[in-house]
C-alpha cells in the first residue's frame, strides 16, 4: 500500500468516527488537511469537489470519495470510502443495540442534549470553512448571515435563498 493510502487512512478513519450525525460536521477538518496539512489540493479545487458532492445523490460524506479520486483516483477513491463510512457503520450498528436497550434513560437523553451543541458547532464550522475558502468576502458572510436568518425565521423555500444569493453576486461582481 502506497504512502498517499496510508495517509487517506490515517486522515479519514479518525474522522469516521466523528460522522455519526452526519458527513456535514467534519468538512471543515476534511478541508484542514486536505489543503492545509497535505495539500492535495487548492482551495478552490475543495469548493469545486464540496460543489460536486453537495449535488450529487448521497450521503455528504461524498466529498471523501471525491478528495480520495483527487489524490490517487479509482483506488483512492475507494481506500477514502472505505475509512470513512466503514468505521462508523461499525460503531452506528454497536450503539443502536445499546441505545435500544437503554432508550429513555436519563443518561441515554443527557448524552444526546448533550451531543446537540457539538454538533451545531461543527457544522458551523464547516461553514466558515468553505466561506473562508470561497474568498468572497464580506458579500459573502452578508448573504449566509442573511440567508442563515432568513430560513430560520421563516418558511421560505432554500431555493429562492439560492437564487437570491446569487443575483446579488451577479449584482455586485
Amino acid at each position: 500500500m502506497g504512502r498517499a493510502m496510508l495517509d487517506l487512512l490515517r486522515v479519514f478513519l479518525p474522522l469516521s468516527f466523528l460522522t455519526v450525525g452526519g458527513g456535514q460536521s467534519v468538512v471543515a477538518d476534511i478541508h484542514r488537511q486536505s489543503v492545509d496539512v497535505y495539500g492535495w489540493m487548492s482551495n478552490a479545487q475543495f469548493l469545486d469537489l464540496f460543489a460536486l458532492s453537495r449535488l450529487a445523490p448521497g450521503p455528504g460524506s461524498l466529498l471523501v470519495t471525491l478528495v480520495g479520486w483527487q489524490v490517487s483516483g479509482l483506488v483512492g477513491a475507494l481506500v477514502a470510502s472505505f475509512a470513512i463510512f466503514v468505521p462508523s457503520s461499525v460503531l452506528v450498528y454497536g450503539l443502536a443495540h445499546v441505545w435500544t436497550r437503554h432508550a429513555g434513560r436519563p443518561w441515554i437523553r443527557a448524552i444526546e442534549a448533550g451531543l446537540v451543541p457539538v454538533a451545531a458547532g461543527m457544522v458551523l464550522a464547516a461553514s466558515c470553512t468553505v466561506l473562508r475558502a470561497a474568498e468572497g468576502g464580506a458579500w459573502a458572510w452578508a448573504v449566509a448571515a442573511a440567508s442563515t436568518l432568513a430560513l430560520m425565521l421563516t418558511k421560505v423555500n432554500p431555493f429562492l435563498m439560492l437564487a437570491l444569493g446569487a443575483c446579488v453576486f451577479l449584482i455586485v461582481l
